[in-house]
């Protein structure tokens, strides 16, 4: 196989019935020049036999991790084995529209912005549009730090594509940053190169009942970590009153 432009992250643990149409969300897209890189993270067997289903296949990578429950060290296994020159994240429950990284590649290729996000829409367990009440987000790009911290910009993860070699120069996912591991990458990235919005909706964000996210003092725990990490690395003295309106809230 030759080197692909795109390397696509895939974490896995279980959750088949919604793995196979997000896989399926990807060899559906227009632009092919991609590799799908696997990273399991000890799924039981009927989910390790579908992926190894792909072991025939050119565009795809598997590793077979050890279990550890941590998102972070999951995506920076398959970080470690992506070839491309972007890197594009796609959890296993949701879904990507097929026009989603011939938009994106072709948008990043234009610009000197070297990460980019899109819009989104939430979906049920049934794929169906999500009956909620959702936050009206505003499409901001740019230098975008403030409104990523204080959480003005949505950013999902399944609708990030960035320059490899961007991800790799702020050292990848924190892997002791065990909650709000993809926020705190937006927040080096912004530090690094503005972002770049595509106001369309690009990719489908599951809502279910299988998602789960410690809460209560343990989130705000992981949250006043994550907020004296940004302290440490804001070269601009100017954001550091707004990394604190961050912390009060």
């Amino acid at each position: 196989m030759t080197t692909p432009t795109v390397s696509i992250i895939l974490p896995t643990f279980n959750r088949l019935k919604y793995l196979r149409p997000a896989v399926e969300s990807v060899f559906a897209q227009t632009f092919q020049d991609w590799e799908l890189i696997f990273a399991d993270d000890g799924s039981d067997e009927d989910t390790k036999a579908y992926l190894r289903s792909f072991s025939g296949s050119p565009h795809v990578k598997l590793l077979l991790l050890s279990h550890t429950g941590n998102p972070g060290t999951v995506r920076n296994a398959a970080l470690r084995e992506a070839a491309g020159d972007y890197i594009a994240f796609l959890d296993s429950d949701d879904l990507w529209a097929p026009l989603k990284l011939a938009t994106q590649v072709k948008a990043l290729s234009d610009s000197p912005r070297r990460w980019s996000y899109t819009a989104f829409n939430r979906i049920d367990e049934s794929g169906n549009q999500a009956d909620e009440n959702i936050r009206q987000w505003i499409p901001y790009e740019g230098a975008i730090f403030e409104k990523i911290l204080l959480m003005d910009a949505c950013i999902a993860t399944p609708t990030v594509v960035a320059e490899r070699r961007l991800i790799e120069e702020v050292g990848g996912f924190d892997d002791r940053q065990v909650q709000h591991e993809d926020y705190e990458l937006w927040l080096r990235l912004i530090l690094r190169s503005e972002v770049l919005f595509i106001n369309t909706p690009l990719a489908c964000v599951r809502t279910h009942r299988e998602h789960y996210s410690q809460g209560g003092l343990w989130a705000l725990e992981w949250k006043r970590r994550l907020f004296e990490k940004m302290q440490s690395l804001a070269v601009d003295p100017n954001l550091l009153p707004c990394i604190r309106q961050a912390q009060a809230r």
